[in-house]
């Protein structure tokens, strides 16, 4: 079961309100999405969460590029949500980079049925790493610093997330 939610700051405080991703295919179109949740160019911050699995916060400052975290890159990657956040950049790997390149390989139609993944995802080229990657720093001027952030459980981080910035009562109206 997964949530999503966007918390809008405000100079009245935290505005919270329930967000659907299935129209969302990439981490651009996720900060889009969070900037029209806002008239200013004020913080806004995703929330997503799959029940004791991984959360995930994107944070978005004006057309500042998103900011990202989430607390276990392996789960998310097996989530298309998490796969919308696990950009390229945040595990490291280059840009575009599939892990191979087409015109080395020897295809000899072998390879039917086989999708040349391990099924392992902590070897290979392509690895997501299991725990937390992205910005630990994220929540800091909020209030929920680095090592608070890495400490939360999955089943009760965006909670814990939204008493700490304040926003519990509103996060709560939406879940």
């Amino acid at each position: 079961m997964y949530f999503a939610a966007l918390l809008a700051r405000t100079e009245d405080g935290w505005e919270a309100s329930d967000t659907e991703l299935d129209d969302v295919e990439t981490l651009a179109d996720l900060a889009d999405l969070a900037r029209e949740a806002t008239a200013e160019e004020d913080t806004v911050l995703v929330l997503i969460e799959q029940e004791d699995a991984w959360f995930g916060v994107v944070r978005v400052d004006g057309e500042e590029d998103p900011r990202i975290y989430v607390s276990d890159a392996a789960a998310a990657a097996r989530s298309s949500y998490g796969e919308i956040l696990l950009t390229d950049e945040l595990l490291g790997r280059e840009p575009g980079g599939d892990g191979a390149d087409l015109d080395s390989l020897d295809l000899d139609g072998t390879e039917d049925g086989d999708s040349g993944e391990d099924e392992d995802e902590g070897t290979g080229p392509d690895a997501v790493p299991h725990g937390p990657v992205g910005d630990a720093e994220v929540l800091d001027d909020l209030g929920v610093g680095e090592k608070e952030l890495r400490s939360l459980d999955a089943d009760d981080a965006l909670t814990a997330i939204a008493e700490a910035l304040g926003a519990s009562e509103v996060l709560e109206t939406v879940r």
